[in-house]
């Protein structure tokens, strides 16, 4: 009897969970609009989270997406060649980032956010960068200074030496350059430290709302996703499932030669002296 009434409720979450899907994916294919969807007047902005591994961006995206104009749940891992692309990304978030469980959960079928968000970590994800362009998209830079940065990355990548993750790092801050020239705008580009989302956090809360003009504010307590915590999405190994911001930080059991974290710090200044010439700023 047991058994049985599991398999029925399995095929009733089968059921419920393809209606959900074919729902929402009827309304993103029903449009030519590329950041558009069925029943919907206004056009999705597109919310780029741009940074590096272990720079503190799983605990970013939980803040910005526990906000109610901002639907994201971490990286997506999509690969952008155009505009038509944020269809992919608009599928995986309606589905991913919210739960179905309830009758109460029917609110969640609404697709009324402001931003559609989305996290990138590595280069080869805009296999072609006009897109960047739009109006559209806007971008938030995070940046973490590299001793810690490049420490945590050797923890999560031990089957790279420490030329890979040098090398890893320094393209990535130039590339992150790269696309704030592209974007070319300051009104949707915004530059954030992690120290400074540490240490200066009602501030950077406050920035956040006034650059992405939500209606809400942004808090330091944050919604714990199912997706929180999950590997190849976020943070898999820190405190992100803990609600809220935790500033004690971990021990790590990597280290870099003076040498190479002189050379990182540079790099790093570097990177972010632009970014602030290029973007908005919380200093500004």
């Amino acid at each position: 009897m047991a058994s049985a009434l599991g398999q029925w409720r399995q095929r009733i979450r089968e059921y419920k969970n393809d209606l959900v899907q074919t729902y929402f994916n009827y309304r993103i294919e029903a449009t030519n609009r590329p950041y558009g969807v069925a029943f919907r007047p206004k056009p999705y902005r597109f919310l780029l989270l741009l940074s590096h591994m272990r720079s503190g961006s799983s605990l970013l995206t939980h803040l910005l997406t526990t906000n109610p104009d901002i639907i994201g749940y971490g990286e997506t891992h999509t690969n952008y060649t155009d505009a038509n692309d944020f269809r992919e990304l608009l599928k995986k978030v309606y589905w991913q980032a919210q739960d179905f469980r309830t009758l109460q959960d029917i609110q969640n079928l609404r697709m009324n956010h402001q931003y559609v968000m989305d996290k990138v970590l590595h280069n080869k994800k805009f296999l072609d960068h006009r897109f960047l362009t739009s109006e559209q998209i806007y971008a938030i830079f995070l940046l973490r200074e590299p001793e810690r940065s490049l420490a945590s990355i050797a923890d999560l990548k031990p089957h790279w030496n420490q030329q890979d993750t040098i090398e890893y790092y320094t393209g990535r801050m130039a590339m992150l350059v790269d696309y704030a020239r592209l974007i070319n705008n300051p009104q949707r580009m915004l530059v954030v430290t992690y120290e400074q989302l540490l240490d200066d956090t009602p501030r950077v809360l406050s920035t956040l709302q006034q650059f992405l003009h939500t209606q809400a504010p942004f808090t330091e307590e944050y919604k714990v996703l199912k997706t929180t915590g999950m590997k190849g999405v976020g943070d898999s190994k820190g405190k992100i499932k803990a609600g809220k911001i935790v500033r004690s930080q971990r021990q790590l059991t990597q280290s870099f030669p003076a040498d190479l974290i002189e050379r990182a710090t540079q790099i790093h200044r570097d990177c972010q002296t632009s970014l602030i010439e290029l973007c908005q700023s919380i200093d500004e």
